[in-house]
């Protein structure tokens, strides 16, 4: 059945994640109210909703990047923790297209946690080249970051946050500059992340049209939670289908 507002579990026992009362202000402005949100061990959940929905200000909470009021636990294997252990793919990287910072630079620092300039061994290549083929993304090991597309970019960034062997991966937005191919690509890698390594997944997306049959769950957020449920019954509900238009509308919002 799809759950209106709250929707949360009170059964709940395995929650990589566990939001209550969240509420987020700038200034006079609320951006979040009152979110209430259990994201389960080993589950996809997509976030949709308008711009200026307060998408993004969730995953920010979570990263713990912005003050919040509510508060937030986790339960994992057992164990207790404020917070699980985080990987995060932001929604725009600043880069300079000119720089000379090889993918190889990227992945390695994120390895050995400094910089590259203390030399590269051969060791380290080998282990960079490992991790993105995961993504396959291990023939760009040599490209410029500015010389690569969109989805390219995001394979890469997502094997980097995945270095960390994170227990919730936050992805936001990594539809943004990609195309059809690459965005199937994406998803189902991430896909394949959760079933091998049973790692809960929080997406913020507009993509209406794609995402469904890769999430086990969608919640539609407008400052708060207006519905969530299985794909199927979130994108069927009338809040939804008022704030996004008619599925024939949605191909164009990627």
């Amino acid at each position: 059945m799809l759950s209106q507002n709250n929707g949360t579990d009170p059964a709940c026992r395995h929650c990589c994640i566990r939001i209550e009362g969240l509420c987020v202000s700038l200034g006079e402005n609320l951006i979040l109210d009152k979110v209430d949100l259990h994201v389960h061990c080993g589950e996809v959940l997509a976030v949709v909703g308008p711009n200026g929905a307060g998408k993004t200000t969730l995953l920010r909470a979570i990263l713990g990047e912005v003050p919040y009021r509510g508060s937030m636990s986790s339960l994992i294997g057992g164990v207790e923790r404020r917070r699980p252990k985080i990987g995060y793919v932001p929604q725009k990287l600043q880069l300079d297209l000119d720089s000379p910072v090889s993918v190889a630079d990227l992945v390695i620092a994120a390895i050995r946690h400094r910089p590259v300039w203390f030399g590269v061994t051969a060791r380290d290549m080998g282990k960079a080249k490992k991790i993105l083929s995961v993504f396959l993304a291990d023939h760009l090991i040599n490209r410029r970051i500015g010389e690569l597309s969109g989805g390219e970019l995001q394979r890469v960034l997502l094997a980097i946050a995945m270095t960390a062997k994170p227990e919730l991966l936050l992805l936001d937005e990594p539809s943004s500059g990609v195309d059809q191919k690459g965005l199937v690509l994406f998803y189902q890698i991430v896909r394949d992340l959760r079933e091998q390594h049973d790692i809960s997944v929080i997406l913020v997306t507009h993509d209406l049209s794609g995402i469904a049959a890769y999430v086990d769950r969608i919640v539609f957020l407008n400052k708060s939670i207006v519905a969530q449920g299985s794909p199927e019954e979130v994108l069927s509900n009338d809040a939804l289908l008022g704030a996004f238009g008619p599925p024939g509308q949605w191909k164009g919002m990627v």
